[in-house]
């Protein structure tokens, strides 16, 4: 029986330094974290400013293979820099050269949604805190992108909780097909290619913006030789009972149902593949060409071969796991997935794939390369020009900007699921069902107690040697209801820890 697939998404985000001689991400994005930071720390009843992440757990070189190739070159943890820790739950953070924000774990796709959202909303205060100090003529600006246009490109993560039980290599296989062909609705779109050797001619709009950076079907890596099925085995959890399948093959998307979609149809997916649902009849003959033909072909029409020999498109492949999950769900239920957002990802899914085969354009609501396109398309109207234009990967970026004022995305008639009122509350506030709600509100309660934090623990000076570590292995607790009245009666944390003990 496939277990629940508490999920969450890691986006590092495009950023650069304007009005000084030479723009340095690092500095920038320590700069704007530690100018968010510092503001809780003035304007916030609460915060955790001083908590900083605890890498004791951190173990990026373990391969769920067993073990990595001896060419493989697992990331770097840098644990030199800005990291903090946030009361909803999240933790925001330099990642090599950028600002990264993980949302908390969350239980369902929507929850994943609203605090995706909430984290956009962290990052413009973070822009206009850092506004507050800088001299007037510089500025901050933070992209929701995955690609400088130079040949870099940077991630947006997610993760999905699975049973341990289940073989690796049978996970690649549903895993694989699934994220080469969901790029229908998740794809943030892209003007030109960065392949080497081709041309803006030859592909002058593409689907994703990250395709053209994969280069294996399987690996370890996360910005050198990126693969389509990332095998970092770090659960951050109890490792006898769970893994975390990390996956970077997906877009950094605005559209709220892309995101909803992307999150919600892999949990599908993987439940799926829990409960031995999936078989090889739609694994891919070549994922790698297969990511990239798919993303450099908007009107859909590219096929794939499958390796038994059957040629279909992407979307026919979608329509085919659709049809897969609705006899699942019709068996098994939705309980791993939620049932009421499960249901709803069935829904949104035949619709969007609906109108993907129908017309593309009747989507521009829901995914995120075909409202970049329209917009694009009315501006080369207006202006009476070409998508040669010099200006169209200008206005392609503007689509990611995350200034309210100046982001196009906001402005793209994009469909909303969330609402304003519980965005703003997951700026704060932990989802109360899964072990986030601990972290979060020991965070707001108890914020000068607690030594360091991470996924699965929380170190607490209660005033007495030695410093206390409340283990958090199984991330399906530390829920309101586990602990909600707990953490409400005790007044100290010396209390807590002494009542989690007893």
């Amino acid at each position: 029986m496939a277990i629940g697939k508490i999920c969450g998404i890691e986006t590092e985000y495009g950023i650069v330094h304007r009005g000084v001689a030479e723009s340095n991400p690092v500095t920038a994005s320590s700069l704007l974290i530690n100018a968010y930071v510092s503001g809780l720390t003035v304007t916030a009843a609460s915060g955790s400013p001083s908590v900083g992440w605890d890498f004791e757990d951190e173990s990026p070189g373990n391969d769920a293979r067993g073990a990595a190739p001896a060419d493989a070159a697992p990331p770097d943890v840098e644990t030199h820099l800005v990291n903090a820790v946030l009361t909803n739950g999240a933790r925001f953070y330099v990642d090599h050269a950028h600002p990264e924000i993980s949302t908390p774990e969350c239980a369902d796709a929507r929850s994943v949604l609203v605090f995706d959202r909430a984290a956009e909303v962290i990052v413009a205060r973070a822009m206009a805190a850092a506004g507050r100090v800088l001299p007037g003529d510089q500025e901050i600006v933070v992209h929701k992108n995955n690609s400088d246009g130079k040949g870099n490109s940077y991630g947006c993560h997610e993760n999905y909780l699975m049973d341990r039980s289940v073989p690796f290599g049978q996970i690649v296989t549903a895993a694989t097909t699934h994220f080469v062909t969901r790029q229908v609705f998740t794809g943030a779109g892209k003007v030109g290619t960065e392949v080497v050797g081709t041309s803006r001619e030859e592909v002058p709009y593409q689907l994703s913006q990250r395709a053209d950076f994969f280069e294996a079907e399987v690996g370890l890596e996360t910005t050198l030789k990126r693969p389509i099925v990332n095998t970092r085995d770090e659960p951050h959890a109890d490792a006898q009972r769970y893994r975390r399948l990390h996956v970077i093959a997906g877009d950094a998307n605005l559209a709220e149902v892309a995101t909803f979609l992307k999150v919600g149809t892999t949990a599908i997916v993987l439940a799926m593949v829990e409960d031995d649902a999936l078989d090889r009849t739609l694994a891919i003959r070549n994922p790698v060409a297969a990511v990239r033909a798919v993303s450099h072909d908007p009107s859909l029409a590219t096929t794939i071969e499958t390796v038994d020999g059957v040629t279909m498109t992407a979307l026919e492949v979608q329509f085919e796991l659709l049809d897969r999950a609705k006899k699942w769900a019709e068996e098994r239920g939705l309980e791993a997935v939620g049932p009421e957002v499960g249901a709803e990802v069935l829904r949104r899914w035949e619709a969007v794939l609906t109108g993907l085969e129908a017309d593309p354009a009747s989507v521009a609501g829901q995914v995120d390369w075909v409202a970049k396109r329209r917009l694009i398309d009315g501006w080369v109207e207006r202006h009476g020009t070409g998508w040669d234009d010099a200006r169209v990967p200008a206005l392609a970026l503007q689509y990611h900007d995350l200034r309210p004022e100046r982001g196009l995305a906001r402005r793209a008639g994009l469909e909303r699921i969330t609402t304003d009122a519980e965005v703003e509350a997951a700026v704060t506030a932990p989802p109360t069902d899964t072990r986030a709600y601990f972290r979060g509100r020991c965070l707001e309660k108890f914020a000068s107690s607690i030594v360091a934090a991470n996924w699965d623990s929380l170190v607490f000076d209660v005033g007495q040697e030695p410093l206390r570590r409340v283990p958090m292995m199984e991330p399906s607790r530390g829920t309101e209801a586990h602990v909600g009245r707990l953490l409400d009666e005790c007044s100290t944390p010396a209390e807590l820890v002494a009542r989690l003990s007893g």
